[in-house]
């Protein structure tokens, strides 16, 4: 369990501005094609990950502080 929430911290810390910038480009990118009604899986696939990093991240820091 401590392993898990060193990871992650660690994709919390270091990895949040990165994954923050991903999910806001994806989401730009993804409003685009649906206005052009192109295709959006590749977007939607990263902007999922991203943002289900991002929110698990914020858990593990939020775990983290309670042990």
């Amino acid at each position: 369990m401590e392993a898990i929430m060193i990871l992650g911290l660690t994709i919390g810390t270091l990895f949040m501005p990165l994954l923050g910038i991903i999910f806001c480009v994806n989401l730009v990118a993804m409003l685009k094609k649906i206005k052009n009604d192109e295709n959006t899986r590749a977007n939607t696939f990263w902007l999922t990950f991203s943002f289900t990093l991002i929110v698990w991240s914020i858990a593990m820091i939020g775990l983290a502080g309670v042990y």
